[in-house]
């Protein structure tokens, strides 16, 4: 019997390690085509249209993507930064062998700044005297933005419109609370800090209100105000008929000047063969953006000298995977290495965080000015430079926004659950608390803070406040007066921050590199990436390692990725947040 158990364990032990050598094999040749496959070179036929058509995801950062639900079950794809994008377009304004740029919208997953950012690189295109074709199937708000730069707008004959204007939504959850017998004390400063008021009210504050409303308001008059730029008709045109809901199909966008014609799929394609100089679709030649740029944006200028473009891309934390978030230690070591480089000149600091926690933005902003000390650091807004977003790079040397930026927030506040009757009320579990001083047990969620405690809170979110407004007021050479004006929590679009003094020009990514490099004397310069791209393998290796914040893609296939970063609020109660309210999503 011994032998046989001998046997039977030898056997499955074989049989694991075989299981296991044949796993790793898997995922070395997975690995080794997924790096082949992003490693391949792009071949641009000599004379081609540039097709931009969004099956390669544009976003800030461009990151490629890997998630595994099972073994059977995985996806991955290959995205393409903010910045390669533009670069490509402004490449192919230039290139001889590109005759004009069609785009199509259908499809398109765009944030509202990378739709500017991408529209003003299509004009840029346009002034070199090549035209641009827009086509879709639908239009909506965003897509017919960015389309309605074009030389020439066309709509499928059969074609839909949802041209509504913009809105947001805002949740709240204080009568769920309730119910559950959660109570949850909000201290803050800054009357506009709606950050936290989701669990302390079941409607809209009125300086909530006021604050949304302008933000939206700002927002679509810089959509319909560049609309109506590109087309024959005004502002005020657009709003009545979409107030009157007068934009719906095809005929309708035709009738008003929305579009210049209402076209099937093979009408376009005789148009575009008239514009390429062929007789039939065969003879098109295409280049899609993504292989444009893999072929032609290169960094060919024999030169050491680099303007640097460091990322701060997500929610400000003090510690966790530095792929999801904004590491507070993690990018203070990038602004160190960037110091100590004598090869990079300037640094443009590309932010697009809502903010967070207050001590990690202090240390980037300690890190940040210690490098300008040195070299230029300009910062560039994305769609987000909020509260502790604004925090990291208020004392850069120069602030280039994009006017759909969320920008602004100078607030801050802490959220304390008190749990303890909740569990009473609806599971029966009662809790006590054993302590050495009053006061010991006031964070941990059990129990409602007395007042003296509530004083206690209000005291580190004032002194932080404090020290935010202060820092604000150095960075930005105006009162701290005025800042506190200014400030209150509310947010800003990067259009109205400009009137304010919170930002110093309106631009793009582009615009800011330019603007750097100019400020230290640099014609031919390298563009410097920080922090390198992750691979696809990378990010699948991470996936495997357990880094990989399975749980925020989780949080995404189920829907509830909004709520559950509101709710992540509520994981430490001692944190002092310097974070917008929301994740607003137009």
């Amino acid at each position: 019997m011994n032998n046989f158990w001998k046997i039977f364990l030898a056997a499955l032990l074989g049989c694991l390690v075989a299981l296991g050598l044949i796993f790793f094999l898997m995922m070395g040749s997975l690995g080794a085509a997924i790096a082949g496959g992003s490693a391949k070179t792009a071949v641009v036929p000599p004379q081609s249209i540039l097709k931009i058509d969004f099956s390669t995801p544009i976003s800030e950062r461009g990151q490629s993507t890997f998630s595994l639900q099972t073994m059977s079950n995985f996806s991955m794809g290959e995205g393409m930064s903010l910045l390669t994008a533009v670069r490509a377009i402004d490449q192919a304004a230039a290139d001889p062998g590109v005759k004009f740029i069609y785009l199509n919208t259908d499809n398109m997953t765009l944030s509202m700044s990378c739709a500017e950012e991408l529209r003003q690189a299509l004009a840029r295109f346009r002034e070199s005297g090549k035209p641009v074709v827009a086509y879709a199937n639908s239009y909506d708000n965003l897509s017919y933005y960015l389309a309605s730069v074009a030389d020439k707008v066309i709509i499928n004959s059969y074609g839909e419109a949802m041209l509504t204007g913009i809105s947001t939504n805002l949740t709240f959850f204080k009568d769920l609370l309730d119910k559950l017998g959660v109570d949850i004390q909000l201290i803050r400063h800054g009357k506009y800090k709606s950050a936290g008021e989701q669990f302390t009210q079941n409607h809209l504050t009125d300086a909530n209100r006021e604050q949304n409303q302008v933000l939206v308001s700002s927002i679509w008059a810089t959509l319909a105000e560049e609309i109506a730029a590109s087309r024959d008709f005004s502002a005020e045109d657009l709003n009545g008929w979409i107030d009157n809901l007068e934009l719906l199909d095809a005929r309708t966008l035709l009738d008003r000047g929305i579009v210049d014609q209402a076209w099937y799929k093979d009408e376009l394609e005789n148009y575009l063969c008239t514009l390429f100089d062929v007789k039939e679709a065969k003879d098109l030649k295409f280049a899609s953006l993504d292989s444009y740029a893999i072929a032609k944006v290169k960094d060919d200028v024999k030169t050491k000298d680099k303007i640097a473009v460091l990322y701060a891309d997500g929610e400000i934390v003090m510690d966790g995977n530095a792929d999801q978030n904004i590491v507070g230690d993690d990018l203070a070591r990038q602004f160190k290495k960037l110091q100590e480089d004598s090869t990079v000149k300037a640094v443009v600091f590309r932010v697009n965080s809502p903010g967070g926690s207050a001590q990690a933005a202090e240390i980037i902003n300690r890190a940040m000015q210690n490098l300008k000390a040195y070299k230029p650091v300009i910062a560039s807004y994305g769609g987000y430079a909020a509260s502790g977003g604004y925090w990291i790079s208020s004392n850069t040397d120069y602030i280039i926004t994009d006017n759909t930026t969320l920008t602004g927030s100078i607030g801050v506040f802490s959220i304390v659950p008190n749990i303890g009757g909740g569990l009473d009320k609806t599971l029966h579990i009662k809790s006590a608390s054993v302590s050495s001083h009053k006061h010991s047990d006031m964070m941990q969620g059990m129990r409602k803070l007395d007042d003296a405690e509530v004083a206690y809170m209000q005291k580190m979110v004032e002194n932080i406040y404090t020290e935010f407004t202060s820092l604000v007021s150095r960075g930005r050479k105006m009162p701290v007066e005025q800042v506190d004006e200014i400030g209150q929590g509310r947010v800003w679009t990067g259009r109205d921050a400009l009137a304010i003094g919170l930002a110093d020009a309106k631009g793009s990514l582009m615009d800011a590199i330019n603007y750097a490099a100019a400020s230290v004397g640099l014609e031919k310069y390298q563009i410097m990436v920080v922090p390198e791209k992750k691979s696809m393998f990378e990010q699948m290796m991470s996936q495997f390692s357990g880094n990989s914040g399975d749980e925020d893609q989780i949080a995404v296939r189920t829907g509830i990725k909004q709520v559950d970063q509101v709710l992540g609020i509520l994981d430490d109660p001692q944190m002092m947040y310097a974070r917008m309210p929301y994740i607003y999503e137009f």
